[in-house]
């Protein structure tokens, strides 16, 4: 009886143990360019309408914000040019990743 009770007691710790360590750290959005509107600097904001109904959503970059296109990291100032350049933008959709414990964006993603 008390081997039994040792293992479900055992069984219960590890379980609420792996609960703690599967906190979410970073989300991620699917944005229609269109609802996207790119930082001027690499410390300024980007903002970001969820959905279409939703409210525009301002979020820090920094400097280790990544850019990337098509697959191909790219500077600031490229990735601003060539999404400002893009045609249909409502039909493009693109990933950011919003990490929630600092409030700041770690990658921006576009595929044109």
């Amino acid at each position: 009886m008390k081997i039994k009770t040792l293992i479900i007691v055992t069984l219960l710790s590890l379980g609420l143990s792996m609960a703690v360590q599967s906190q979410v750290i970073s989300q991620a959005y699917e944005v229609a360019l269109s609802d996207f509107r790119a930082p001027a600097t690499e410390n300024g904001g980007a903002a970001f309408k969820q959905c279409r109904d939703c409210e525009r959503v301002l979020v820090r970059v920094t400097a280790t914000t990544r850019y990337t296109i098509n697959g191909e990291a790219v500077r600031l100032d490229d990735f601003r040019r060539v999404i400002t350049e893009a045609r249909s933008r409502g039909n493009v959709v693109m990933t950011v990743l919003h990490h929630l414990e600092s409030d700041t964006i770690e990658s921006i993603n576009v595929s044109l």
